[in-house]
């Protein structure tokens, strides 16, 4: 198999270490096209796990250095699965979480990781947007992005008349209400906006708005953490 680094319009991409490799390995098998292991990986539980699991699926793994050089600039890469990508769509009957334009692909990733620790599963992109595929997407998700159903759409209103049954929650610094006064609907989407500018003006008028309150000490939460809160504010009474 001739490797090359992830490019965005490419049908695969990689798990860059053990862990991911065997998220993914666990949760998509029949996605999985070969691992490869680096020649100090021979024993050990995360070699173990990765060799069971290849045979029972049948995966093909291979040692080359080559490989990593290649792919990986990191020290401790000892694994590397090579997937085919996959359309996992949203559940219209479950909570949403919408992010605007993202941009970073950290940011991303750890969101999802943060969504399934909270069981919700749903993510949706409007374009432009991070790509989830991109290794440093998966890497930072902890393989969390093997375990969501996610959806791109061109525009918020091609998103807003598929899941139209939907309470939105917006999340701005000029909210109509705190986080802490919600009395969620659901199905529901917690929407939030980009990094660097938030959500445009115009979605103040998109059902409730909503701010989490903290000190005049900074201007704003950074995007992650603000995600986490809103969904351990909606979820909290499930667990």
């Amino acid at each position: 198999m001739k490797i090359s680094k992830y490019k965005h319009n490419s049908d695969i991409s990689y798990t860059l270490g053990i862990t991911l490799t065997i998220e993914l390995l666990k949760h998509k098998p029949d996605r999985v096209k070969m691992v490869f292991l680096h020649s100090s990986l021979t024993n050990g539980e995360g070699y173990s796990c990765i060799a069971k699991l290849a045979e029972e699926h049948s995966i093909p793994i291979e040692y080359n250095d080559k490989v990593f050089n290649i792919l990986s600039q990191k020290e401790n890469c000892f694994a590397i699965g090579v997937f085919e990508k996959f359309e996992n769509p949203v559940n219209e009957r479950e909570n949403h979480i919408l992010l605007v334009n993202p941009s970073n692909a950290g940011n991303m990733g750890t969101i999802i990781r943060a969504a399934v620790g909270f069981n919700m599963s749903n993510i949706v992109v409007i374009k432009p947007g991070t790509d989830i595929f991109d290794p440093k997407t998966v890497r930072s998700s902890m393989g969390a992005v093997f375990s969501i159903n996610f959806q791109y759409f061109d525009t918020f209103e091609e998103y807003k008349e598929n899941f139209s049954n939907h309470a939105l929650y917006p999340f701005m610094l000029n909210a109509k209400s705190s986080l802490e006064c919600a009395q969620f609907k659901e199905p529901c989407t917690l929407i939030f906006g980009n990094e660097a500018t938030g959500l445009p003006e115009y979605f103040s008028k998109e059902g409730t708005s909503l701010i989490i309150s903290h000190s005049n000490k900074i201007d704003s939460l950074n995007l992650p953490v603000a995600a986490s809160i809103a969904m351990y504010e909606l979820t909290k009474g499930n667990f």
